[in-house]
């Protein structure tokens, strides 16, 4: 996965990776504005803010395919794939926390779910939902010691379950 911004693309005024993840470095709870944000206009300690941060960019940011409506700041959700299950994550700001269900957000996870054959995993703080080609799950709250893994069940359909890991 590229980590760099795709040629015209930056943060602009979209600040909501500030909002939507925890950021144990600087104290940052998700789901609630990091108390460096300047909501609308960026970092206040970008000179040093730390390396989790500086490192971070978005799917909107690194993939030119996503239109201007995928900018987290336009459709209240930030995306990212996970490195290890290259699956498909939505952390959704919790002050529009059905944003990712409308058009045409809900439609293209239904089929990027259904052409790799893997969820599109949306969360909203830590309360995750599973969206299928065909189904949602209801995951519930996944833990900081939890991951969660496709299994493939009786008649070929996936199901998904959470793990506990070794800290």
């Amino acid at each position: 996965m590229v980590n760099r911004p795709a040629a015209g693309r930056d943060c602009g005024t979209c600040t909501l990776c500030c909002k939507v993840y925890e950021v144990p470095a600087v104290e940052s709870a998700a789901g609630t504005w990091c108390r460096h944000c300047q909501p609308g206009r960026g970092c206040g300690i970008h000179e040093t803010r730390p390396q989790h941060c500086r490192a971070f960019f978005c799917l909107w940011m690194t993939q030119d395919f996503l239109g201007p409506d995928w900018k987290p700041e336009k459709s209240r959700f930030v995306l990212t794939m996970d490195p290890t299950t290259r699956w498909l994550f939505a952390q959704v700001d919790p002050g529009a926390a059905g944003a990712w269900r409308k058009e045409p957000f809900y439609g293209q996870f239904k089929r990027w779910a259904a052409a790799s054959r893997q969820p599109v995993i949306v969360f909203v703080n830590k309360l995750a939902t599973a969206v299928m080609a065909d189904s949602e799950v209801q995951l519930g709250t996944v833990a900081a010691d939890e991951r969660l893994v496709l299994k493939q069940g009786v008649g070929g359909r996936a199901t998904i379950e959470k793990i506990k890991v070794a800290a």
